[in-house]
């Protein structure tokens, strides 16, 4: 049994308390936000107690692990909070949106010893995860070519985007990191192209809404994301890897499976709405995993160094936008 505590009770930390109460190996002992009254909130729900400071959390005996929810722009802190206190660390992504104050906080981490995992979900989707099994198995040849998308179906509040990073840190990063994870490389160049349509006053803090990444393999193989803000069809998700040998494609989901017949109409179920309805599986998949690394003293699935790894790649594409040309990753730490 781990003995957990949350650090962050908005929407996101509120799936996770979610997640936390329903493991049947979490003992979920403690809540803490900077908003005490929404951490009082959510900790009734799921019989945690709110912690009134983050001393609370880290000078605490009686906990094994933290779930780093909080702001972008407290993550860092808190992984290293959690490395001085000895306490195993899940984080959002990203580690900090400063790649070198990332690569600073990993390097402490890791020099501590502790486990700490970086939370990219969407590596538990059942259908890329498949994908994942397909390529390194071989069943579909040689790498050519993925062809990753990420639509989704609104654009997130001003004030978000604004602090977000922008498309490529923010949206399309989960894509590199499947990208990664999927080909079993590391791409050694990126070429990208954006555009801000959809909110075109965007542009004035220099993100885009709807863009293109290529990534170019060490093998020769290359990978193409598309990212888009905004559609009017619903989320929009899937991954197509094609082979010297065969295709296979981790197929968009809509958000039903029966379809009626009448005369010569058919009327079928579209997209989810949403982003979180498509990927919400996967939140407690992502858990799920990191509690079996704690449980049986294992590697934890997705390391912090992968973590950075993925930024590096978001880092250089947002460089290709303003440069214009490809651009080199660079993956030191």
């Amino acid at each position: 049994m781990q003995r957990f505590a949350l650090i962050g009770a908005g929407f996101i930390g509120s799936v996770h308390a979610q997640n936390l109460a329903s493991h049947p190996d979490v003992d979920f002992k403690l809540i803490y936000d900077i908003d005490p009254q929404r951490a009082a909130g959510l900790a009734s729900q799921h019989g945690a107690k709110a912690a009134t400071s983050l001393d609370q959390i880290f000078d605490n005996d009686d906990l094994d692990a933290v779930f780093i929810a909080s702001s972008t722009d407290s993550h860092a802190q808190n992984l290293r909070y959690a490395a001085d206190a000895g306490l195993a660390a899940l984080v959002e992504k990203p580690i900090d949106l400063d790649l070198e104050t990332a690569k600073s906080t990993v390097a402490y981490v890791e020099r501590a010893g502790i486990k700490a995992m970086v939370n990219f979900n969407r590596r538990f989707d059942r259908a890329h995860a498949e994908l994942k099994d397909l390529v390194s198995s071989g069943e579909i040849g040689e790498l050519a070519l993925l062809q990753l998308t990420s639509r989704g179906p609104a654009l997130p509040p001003l004030d978000y985007l604004k602090t977000s990073g922008g498309q490529f840190r923010d949206q399309a990063v989960h894509f590199f990191d499947l990208a990664r994870w999927i080909s079993g490389q590391d791409p050694v160049r990126v070429n990208a192209f954006g555009s801000a349509l959809s909110a075109p006053e965007i542009a004035e803090f220099g993100d885009v809404d709807t863009s293109i990444s290529a990534l170019a393999f060490p093998s020769g193989a290359l990978a193409q994301i598309d990212c888009v803000r905004h559609t009017n069809y619903g989320y929009d998700e899937h991954i197509e890897v094609l082979g010297s040998d065969a295709m296979a494609e981790s197929e968009r989901q809509r958000s039903g499976h029966v379809s009626i017949l009448r005369g010569q109409a058919a009327q079928s179920h579209g997209l989810h709405s949403n982003w979180f309805d498509r990927v919400q599986p996967t939140y407690a998949a992502s858990l799920g995993a990191f509690v079996q690394a704690l449980e049986e003293d294992g590697e934890v699935p997705i390391s912090l160094r992968e973590g950075l790894k993925s930024q590096a790649i978001a880092q250089a594409a947002t460089r290709s936008i303003s440069s214009g040309h490809s651009e080199i990753v660079d993956y030191s730490l």
